[in-house]
């Protein structure tokens, strides 16, 4: 009995260790899509494609990184990690975005034009709960949205079908880059509550005319709660990582439109500050020390790249709005 029982544990143990191992491999991050993957294979340069491209790139990576799309796995060890599927959602939203704009503003040429179907059919897929693991699970649904992806690319790659366009233009770009204020700005009030603030409330201020639907507190105590702060921060890491490959593509694609509007180092501070937030995490875990404590805060840390980034976006939207 005694050596059955030693025996149990001796494999609980090693199932234990090899499940761990495999949950450190599955958890390791993607690195940035390299500018290099954005070129075609034609050598000329083709308006959109670069940014079809990072969006298509990085949806694959996602879905083929080690483990998978982790975010709907119901079986362990993924079934206990929550990092990786943090920084899945993460970079998720980011694609939603990019596919959302895409739709509506870099594929037509006008309020009134129509359109594209392709894109309107894998924006729709995007957005299925990224923890479906039915029929259809996420995965199914996010690879079928790369195949309309590819679609799309493929069109505006051909010069002899015009019913597909990708126009890159300053009010079109700045639609986009107007979608990555308001998340980055939530990003970074996220990251910051991992130490409590006591928040004022400015929902309403600049406009003596405005009203809102139930009344709020004058201030509120906002705080992240120690269970999520970890989440919080590997979220950020993986919309920052999708923005990082994003932001490359627009490079090429809107080389012209940054050119006039003298606006290409303003655009290369954005990168170099979504590149800082990729940098390794020594730490085994996430630390969130106080103020100027002895331990650190990567939550902290991590705010005030994104929030310098999000500041450099700010200025980009201001540069390109001028005439």
């Amino acid at each position: 009995m005694q050596f059955t029982r030693n025996k149990v544990f001796s494999v609980a143990a090693v199932v234990g260790l090899i499940g761990y191992a495999v949950s450190v491999w599955w958890s390791i991050e993607p690195a940035p899509i390299e500018p290099e993957a954005l070129q075609n294979d034609q050598g000329k340069l083709i308006i959109g494609y670069a940014t079809t491209q990072s969006l298509i790139v990085t949806m694959e990576t996602l879905l083929d990184k080690p483990g998978g799309w982790l975010s709907n796995d119901m079986m362990p060890p993924s079934v206990l990690m929550d990092n990786m599927p943090a920084f899945e959602f993460g970079a998720l939203e980011q694609a939603r975005d990019l596919a959302l704009v895409m739709r509506k503003e870099f594929s037509r040429s006008q309020s009134q034009s129509a359109a594209d179907k392709d894109l309107s059919a894998a924006h729709s897929k995007l957005n299925i709960e990224h923890t479906s693991w039915l029929v259809p699970s996420a995965e199914s649904e996010y690879s079928d949205a790369i195949k309309l992806f590819k679609l799309y690319q493929a069109r505006i790659s051909d010069t002899d079908n015009p019913s597909a366009q990708f126009y890159a233009r300053a009010d079109n770009l700045n639609e986009w880059l107007k979608e990555v204020q308001k998340r980055l700005g939530s990003i970074s009030q996220r990251l910051s509550a991992s130490v409590g603030q006591d928040r004022l409330n400015t929902d309403l201020a600049g406009d003596t005319a405005a009203r809102q639907s139930t009344p709020s507190a004058i201030s509120d105590e906002i705080k992240t709660s120690w269970w999520k702060i970890d989440d919080v921060f590997h979220e950020s890491r993986g919309s920052a990582w999708a923005l990082l490959n994003f932001m490359r593509a627009v490079e090429v694609d809107f080389a012209d439109v940054l050119e006039k509007k003298n606006a290409e180092v303003s655009l290369r501070q954005i990168i170099r500050e979504l590149e800082a937030t990729q940098q390794t995490v020594w730490s085994p875990m996430v630390l969130n020390g106080d103020g100027f404590g002895l331990v650190a805060n990567h939550s902290l840390v991590m705010a005030n790249y994104i929030s310098r980034a999000n500041a450099a976006v700010i200025d980009l939207t201001n540069l390109l709005s001028q005439g």
